[in-house]
């Protein structure tokens, strides 16, 4: 099954965050999002042509999102959208992260 094609699971307490090794492997399955410094968030810029695009495709990620009880840190500015991806509960990257980037490149 591919991530795009799974759901979000509320993680449990005592959940440990991804390996950086399990993150990288996750990685190779999402094309242009990156590992953040730290190894706790999973980034992507989306460029667009205006604000308005910028402000529209922010938009189509809020039904995913709420979808998936999974929701991420959104920056938007002209032209650009900067989706910052990480399990709070948890303080870091599960397989969550790596799932809702795949739908969000899905849009």
């Amino acid at each position: 099954m591919t991530l795009v094609e799974k759901h979000c699971v509320p993680c449990e307490a005592g959940t440990k965050p991804l390996s950086t090794g399990e993150a990288k492997e996750l990685l190779k399955q999402v094309v242009g999002w990156a590992l953040g410094e730290d190894g706790k968030w999973l980034i992507k810029q989306f460029k667009f042509s205006d604000f308005a695009e910028a402000m529209n495709f922010a938009k189509k990620i809020t039904p995913v999102a709420e979808r998936e009880g999974h929701h991420p840190d959104v920056h938007i500015s002209y032209g650009k959208v900067v989706v910052e991806l990480s399990t709070h509960a948890i303080k870091g990257l599960s397989e969550n992260d790596f799932i809702l980037a795949a739908k969000i490149d899905a849009l």
